[in-house]
């Protein structure tokens, strides 16, 4: 048996699974990542080809990097809250409180249990830092809508965290690059550059370029003069490939964070035309590009494990992963809650599903492509890949029912607060629990 036939009538299969299965398991307390990742562990005794993200790392790379710039503009497609210093407060806190906690309490953890280098150390916790896009479907926001505000508080927070969030560790990734190049020595040059162009820099072009290309992309979209180029009239969802592939390629051509960019220009693009159905086409087609690329991502890492990818794990690497989950993200993600709109229990899910995926591997992949960080790369993987899998299996049982559960209470309290037996959703997102 051709071991390329294999490959190409295993992801045939995989490719059906990921339209079948979203549908099979709606309301059960299982994932379709989860899924996926135990079915590539249970396909080892076949013949797979060997999966060694070390010697592969570039594909690694770029398959991570293309998932996670589609999930990036779902989601910012997908928000229907307009853009706001109050109204987006909840997801603030998280970007300015929680991600640089949790960075610094992960590199304290792998300093200090590991005995890793100084960048090695700055390099997981950037790496493990943002709440996936991709793996946080269970939690994000549905489908684009007319109505404002129709999002419930939890999701809309780790939406808009997640679009954020995946961009915001660019500059952490680089301070470990930077680290690792200098020997571990940090100097006031290298603290003023990594300032000026790292982060505001880079943030500032990021941001400006996501603006300017949604802006332009918007008009052409709904407004322009001509017929033929006002592509919303048309309903052709592959567009939204080309304002994703768009943004995110003219902002690293200027050296900026193309993953900021591609969510601004998805938000901006909605913002042009808040209601339109238009929205929901491009919602859908990169929803469906998203969940293939998932699936085959998902699958994969399943058989990477089976393979003996967590092998080089040691205890203490797989305790700064459950820290980090259990401990660290919950502690800090509830703190930077208070005051915001949540209620308690709205804090508590909101904090505790910090769901760690596909972000983490593309950033370990770009970081490990051009520098050596004084930790085998298989360890590095290892620990990654652990909070990873740790994540899906942990986040993938309790998530459904713990928002089935927040749902039931919205609507019961909406109920009992007078709204009648069939509230509407913008009743029921706002009720606070």
């Amino acid at each position: 048996m051709s071991t390329a036939d294999f490959v190409f009538a295993l992801l045939g299969a995989v490719a059906l699974g990921a339209a079948v299965l979203p549908r099979l398991l709606a309301r059960r307390p299982l994932s379709l990542p989860l899924v996926f990742l135990a079915l590539g562990a249970a396909v080892q005794p076949l013949p797979l080809p060997e999966i060694d993200p070390v010697a592969d790392g570039v594909w690694v790379e770029h398959l991570a990097e293309i998932c996670v710039v589609l999930s990036l503009m779902g989601a910012g497609l997908a928000l229907n809250r307009p853009f706001g210093r109050v109204s987006w407060q909840g997801v603030w806190r998280q970007l300015g409180i929680t991600m640089p906690l949790t960075i610094a309490a992960v590199a304290a953890l792998a300093w200090g249990l590991l005995d890793w280098p100084a960048a090695a150390a700055l390099l997981l916790a950037a790496v493990l830092a943002p709440t996936d896009p991709v793996l946080a479907s269970e939690v994000r926001v549905g489908e684009p809508t007319d109505a404002e505000h129709d999002e419930d508080e939890v999701r809309f927070t780790l939406t808009g965290e997640a679009g954020l969030n995946d961009g915001l560790a660019f500059p952490f990734v680089a301070a470990a690059t930077a680290l690792a190049a200098a020997g571990g020595q940090i100097t006031g040059g290298g603290v003023g550059h990594w300032l000026l162009v790292e982060v505001l820099y880079k943030c500032t072009a990021g941001v400006a370029a996501g603006l300017a290309v949604g802006a332009l992309l918007g008009r052409l979209f709904f407004r322009a003069r001509w017929q033929a180029m006002r592509l919303s009239e048309h309903s052709e969802g592959f567009v939204a490939l080309a304002a994703t592939f768009l943004a995110y390629g003219v902002t690293e051509l200027v050296h900026g964070y193309g993953f900021l960019a591609v969510f601004v220009t998805a938000c901006r693009i909605r913002a042009a035309e808040r209601a339109h159905g238009y929205h929901a086409v491009l919602h859908d087609f990169v929803e469906q590009i998203e969940r293939l690329l998932t699936a085959v991502l998902l699958f994969l890492l399943g058989a990477f494990v089976a393979q003996g990818g967590l092998g080089p794990l040691t205890w203490q690497g797989a305790a700064v992963g459950v820290l980090l989950l259990l401990v660290v993200r919950p502690l800090t993600g509830w703190a930077a809650q208070f005051g915001a709109a949540a209620g308690p229990r709205e804090r508590v899910v909101t904090a505790f599903f910090g769901i760690r995926g596909i972000g983490s591997l593309f950033y370990l992949a770009y970081a490990l492509d051009s520098h050596d960080f004084g930790v085998p790369p298989e360890v590095l993987w290892a620990v990654v890949t652990f909070t990873v899998v740790a994540s899906v299996v942990l986040h993938g049982v309790s998530a459904t029912p713990v928002i089935s559960r927040l749902d039931r209470l919205r609507l019961h309290r909406a109920r009992a607060n007078g709204a009648g037996p069939a509230p509407d959703d913008h009743e029921v997102a706002g009720e606070r629990l």
